[in-house]
């Protein structure tokens, strides 16, 4: 399994938070006091998402734990052991991400429906009670939000507009915080928090002010985001975020790309996105499908697109695209598909299973051979996520949809473009190469839909590429989609 650590140490430099990540689904938390040597296991072998740190005498964080979307606990530090925690903040709508600390507050970080949220309570609210552990209380807050013990009402935050928190750092010495934010068409800027309101052009309500200002090209004004709900095949809501030109009324001859990823917990929150820009800056729309598979709604969202479940993320990928069409925000004519390595694998299994769906598709670094991936590179450790092809059961349901075994000579499929890296350490570029042939065989499109596969020499899957690469890869990716679905004729 995946596996990393991370050891954080405590202000007066006595104890020692451990946490253990095995997989995506499991973190193990030990707690060591170093003036004895003493280890106390906080939680281990639980399939939970459990984050703390140290406040005063106590531990605090978050736990997926009996809260698939997560709530903040509290307990003491001779007793930090799942019976003895203290539901601070109970489970609620909201997916709660993370907790920092300042000198007197606790600021909880969370997102619904992917949008980031921030808020506030006071640290008197994981002061001990007398007698027992509180029970977990159930939500019922219009907000959201629910405080156990009923002792002091969390104050939300505002933001500067629907974005995302790329990270929050408290000043435990004083009553301030940095908060890094982001959004569609706003490029990752530090705000500072603090309780009082500031008079501050631009500021929003309850305290946060800009604090970086950094030159942008970009300004989010002058871009329109959009968030939609649209029924996938069995009746479930999916989220859909689109950002356009705020001068731009989308019909159907709007060009429309469309993005997903739908695993391994990955929630779709908005985030600055050059592609967006640039497909916006050209008269189009961008959108993002926040699908099953991802975090979007907690680890029971993830878990509904994983394993046996993984067909229902390709079926509400396509329905995404169904519901743009159906709208009339465009017409197949003009949609592309875009996904890269996890979200390759749903760009590739929407061609093979929906060649109707669009115009075109980008399918960046996938997986499309999922009878083979284990024995290739690292993808053995993907196998708790996608199931492993050396167990019949599960050998049926990825032969079910493996794109590779999936294409069918004599079909019009859209026009695609294949990326990959000839260095790629993650997903063997085999997976590429091996679909491109086998859709450039299967096709009977003529020239105006190719099959193209761009393979970057001394490149890997992403991470770490130089920015001149990244230009480079991106240009050609958007003169495919200007020809393909007509970017810039409007």
């Amino acid at each position: 399994k995946r596996a990393w650590a991370s050891v954080e140490l405590s202000r007066d430099g006595r104890w020692l938070v451990v946490e253990v990540s095995l997989g995506w689904t499991r973190v193990d938390v030990h707690l060591i006091d170093r003036t004895t040597g003493e280890r106390t296991t906080v939680i281990e072998g639980v399939e939970a998402l459990s984050s703390f740190t140290v406040v005063g005498d106590r531990l605090v964080g978050t736990t997926t734990l009996d809260a698939p979307r997560g709530r903040v606990v509290t307990a003491d530090l001779t007793a930090p052991t799942p019976d003895r925690w203290r539901t601070v903040v109970a489970e609620s709508a909201d997916v709660i991400e993370s907790v920092s600390v300042t000198a007197s507050s606790l600021l909880v970080a969370s997102t619904r429906s992917a949008l980031g949220r921030l808020a506030r309570l006071p640290l008197t609210a994981l002061a001990a009670p007398t007698g027992p552990p509180a029970a977990t209380v159930e939500p019922g807050d219009a907000a959201g939000w629910s405080v156990s013990e009923a002792t002091e009402e969390i104050t939300e935050i505002a933001l500067p507009e629907p974005g995302s928190l790329a990270g929050v750092a408290g000043d435990r010495d004083s009553e301030t915080a940095v908060v890094a934010f982001t959004s569609w068409a706003r490029p990752t800027e530090l705000w500072r928090w603090t309780p009082a309101p500031v008079d501050l052009p631009g500021a929003p309500d309850e305290g946060l002010e800009r604090w970086s200002d950094l030159p942008s090209p970009v300004d989010p004004a002058d871009y329109a985001v959009a968030v939609a709900r649209y029924p996938s095949t069995d009746g479930t809501d999916v989220t859909l975020f689109t950002v356009r030109r705020a001068d731009l009324t989308p019909g159907p001859s709007t060009p429309t790309l469309l993005s997903g990823y739908g695993g391994f917990a990955v929630t779709m929150s908005p985030a600055y996105s050059p592609t967006a820009v640039a497909v916006a800056d050209d008269g189009g729309v961008f959108a993002a499908a926040c699908i099953r598979g991802g975090a979007e709604a907690g680890e029971d969202w993830h878990r509904a697109g994983m394993r046996e479940h993984k067909q229902q993320v390709f079926d509400d990928f396509a329905a995404a695209a169904d519901w743009l069409v159906a709208e009339g925000r465009t017409d197949r004519d003009h949609l592309a598909v875009r996904g890269g390595s996890n979200g390759g694998l749903l760009v590739a299994a929407t061609l093979a299973q929906r060649p109707d769906a669009c115009r075109a598709a980008v399918c960046a670094v996938p997986l499309t051979d999922m009878v083979r991936f284990p024995r290739f590179l690292i993808a053995r450790l993907w196998t708790p996520e996608y199931g492993d092809p050396d167990v019949a059961d599960e050998f049926a349901w990825l032969w079910t949809y493996s794109p590779y075994h999936h294409l069918d000579e004599g079909t019009c499929y859209p026009a695609t473009l294949v990326l990959t890296g000839e260095e790629d350490s993650r997903v063997d570029p085999a997976h590429a190469r091996k679909f491109g042939a086998a859709l450039a065989w299967a096709t009977s499109c003529g020239e105006d839909r190719p099959v193209l596969v761009r393979v970057e020499s001394r490149a890997g899957h992403g991470q770490g590429k130089p920015a001149s690469k990244q230009a480079d890869e991106a240009a050609d990716v958007h003169t495919f989609l200007r020809w393909q679905i007509g970017l810039g004729h409007g």
